[in-house]
């Protein structure tokens, strides 16, 4: 890849050495602070019990609990074990915290 740092300051060879779990909290608490729900949505669609994050809504006028949802969501769709999902979740982490 490249060693010319991301927006926050990390070059993808430093992001690529955190496990995924560290990618995921780094990532979550970014997004979390960026109140980015289309991020949370995007990464919990690539998980093999995907069809529960349809009860999320999106109504922009509750974003707080809507994030709050999708971490709970995450927690119990995953029990942070990513099996097959880990590589693409990896990449998914990476390329947010690349941009953001």
């Amino acid at each position: 890849m490249t060693d010319t740092p991301a927006p926050g300051g990390r070059t993808f060879d430093e992001l690529d050495k955190l496990s995924t779990e560290e990618l995921r909290e780094q990532a979550f608490h970014l997004a979390r602070e960026r109140r980015d729900v289309e991020f949370f949505w995007s990464v919990l669609r690539h998980l093999p019990n995907a069809d529960e994050a349809a009860i999320l809504d999106g109504a922009p006028n509750s974003v707080g609990p809507i994030i709050d949802e999708a971490n709970a969501l995450w927690r119990e769709l995953t029990g942070h074990g990513y099996e097959e999902a880990a590589p693409l979740l990896r990449a998914a982490f990476i390329d947010y915290l690349m941009k953001h």
